[in-house]
């Protein structure tokens, strides 16, 4: 028998008998109604389409501008920021833990500087931008807010999101910096600073991308991913707000996988569990405090180098998906995208896809498609179980940070990685053009090259910047932040102040290190 993704059997035919007992008012309710099941808006897409969020950045500040002008030349209504791995870290490009990784993954940003050059010539107020960084998320976060504040934009005008997950780093990814305690301290500082600064951001994008790509399973994904989520929002509660004062501000970032039904039913059954989990367990009585709003990536994972020109129709398959189970924002990877970083034309292609799913399919034209199918029915039913399952071992381990620091999630992850690596290798899982249907001999192809030299160049204007700016008051200016993270008072602020001054990524993530002391993973009892 065939399964789900999540291990659930498939049957080969569904019928009224599988939702035995079932009540569709129940279960599914109207749209834009609690459960959300159907939608988090009555009309979803019939008015307009899902945000066309393309995730670019690579080499230095300027070239990663001209990639953002392209994209919204060529119809992009969002942009999203990939940082390179010494950001991510906190490092700056002259570290020498940064040796070698300057601008490969996503664009290297300093400082203020930096940001300025990254966002020249876009007007901030005008654009929603998605920032996909996590330990430093605060720092990034008032850079940008500098850079619109040049341009003569307050914080009330700006739109977009901060990823700022870090349990989910501990969990999957790794580009943590402070201990889980510290990290959440942060975490919940970014929440009250942006109730009182930029209301309109989201502050945090809590992912399950990253698990996924580590392995995670459907359910997984989902019952990891909103487990964190419960954490935020209990650290959140300590720290004095209440929940419909910060709760709205909630996102989510998930995977959209090639196997379409599970796809769009992990959508609906995170969605339902959402909306009962904010309104039973933290009595949130906003609507939007109950609604999952989340953006979409297609898979990375399953992009393959052999044949990459396949990547498009497995990111065409992805991507319906995600529209069918009601994103509210998606980013298509590109076809090249498992041999380099995108180029221009593969890029282009890749929002292209978007473009003709919104405007050549009748799919945007009715909401919740699949709602009634006896499959995607049961199979919502299937993940919901699961996926509490997996919550309520969780909740009995003491919590997602209770849980992380015993390795329960990245033990539960490695193991169904292991399982999906046995069966491809066996060919009981097929992968075309890898397992299956392979060439003798691959066709050549060029990918975008990162210029080597980026890494000096970052490395003079680093030094440039020391140079100019007012060495005294950066000292004065870092002396207060770490004053403010030995006590109780919001960091955002003083760290503001920290990076106006011109004080580096690597400089404020430094003086919160000597204070919050760095994390050290203990190994997995699981």
């Amino acid at each position: 028998m065939a399964r789900t993704e999540s291990g659930i059997p498939i049957e080969p035919v569904y019928g009224p008998g599988d939702l035995t007992g079932w009540d569709p008012a129940a279960a599914l309710g109207e749209p834009g109604d609690f459960p959300y099941t159907r939608g988090i808006y009555p009309t979803m897409y019939t008015g307009r389409p899902w945000t066309m969020r393309q995730y670019a950045g690579f080499g230095t500040a300027a070239e990663s501008n001209a990639r953002y002008r392209q994209l919204i030349a060529g119809g992009g209504t969002g942009l999203s920021v990939a940082f390179d791995l010494p950001t991510q870290m906190g490092h700056d490009s002259d570290a020498p833990l940064a040796h070698g990784e300057v601008g490969k993954v996503g664009v290297a940003v300093d400082s203020v500087d930096d940001m300025r050059t990254l966002f020249d010539g876009i007007p901030l107020d005008r654009v929603s931008t998605s920032m996909t960084i996590n330990a430093p998320a605060a720092l990034l976060l008032l850079l940008y807010q500098l850079v619109a504040e040049e341009q003569g934009i307050t914080g009330a005008q700006l739109t977009g999101t901060v990823q700022n997950d870090v349990l989910k780093e501990y969990i999957a990814r790794g580009t943590y910096i402070f201990p889980p305690g510290p990290s959440l301290r942060l975490t919940a500082d970014t929440f009250g600073y942006c109730r009182a600064e930029m209301p309109k951001w989201n502050t945090i994008s809590i992912s399950g991308y990253h698990m996924a790509e580590a392995g995670a399973s459907p359910a997984q994904e989902v019952a990891f991913t909103l487990a964190d989520a419960v954490a935020y929002v209990r650290t959140a509660l300590a720290a004095g707000m209440a929940v419909d004062e910060f709760a709205p501000r909630l996102s989510f970032f998930f995977v959209a996988r090639t196997t379409l039904l599970e796809e769009v039913a992990k959508f609906r059954a995170a969605r339902r569990i959402w909306a009962r989990v904010m309104r039973e367990e933290f009595g949130a009585r906003d609507p939007k405090s109950l609604m999952l709003r989340f953006h979409t990536q297609t898979a990375g994972v399953q992009l393959t180098a052999q044949q990459p020109e396949l990547n498009l129709v497995r990111v065409a398959v992805q991507a319906l998906a995600a529209v069918l189970g009601g994103t509210q924002s998606l980013h298509t990877n590109s076809f090249d995208e498992a041999i380099a970083l995108p180029t221009e034309k593969s890029a282009r292609l890749a929002l292209r896809t978007q473009q003709v799913l919104a405007h050549e399919t009748d799919v945007p034209h009715t909401v919740d498609p699949f709602a009634g199918s006896y499959a995607v029915e049961r199979m919502t039913d299937d993940l919901e179980e699961q996926v509490l399952a997996l919550m309520r071992r969780v909740e009995d381990l003491g919590g997602a940070v209770a849980a992380i620091e015993a390795g329960f999630q990245k033990g539960e992850i490695e193991r169904n990685a292991y399982r999906i690596a046995q069966e491809t290798e066996s060919g009981q899982r097929v992968v075309v053009g890898v397992n299956r249907f392979a060439l003798e001999q691959e066709e050549p192809y060029e990918p975008l090259r990162v210029d080597p030299q980026i890494e000096a160049r970052q490395c003079a204007a680093l030094a440039r910047l020391r140079a100019e700016r007012d060495g005294a008051a950066v000292a004065s200016a870092l002396a207060a932040l770490r004053e403010a993270a030995a006590g109780t008072q919001n960091v955002l602020y003083p760290m503001k102040e920290a990076l106006r001054a011109r004080a580096t990524v690597g400089e404020v993530c430094g003086a919160l290190r000597e204070v919050w002391g760095t994390y050290v993973p203990a190994d997995s009892t699981w």
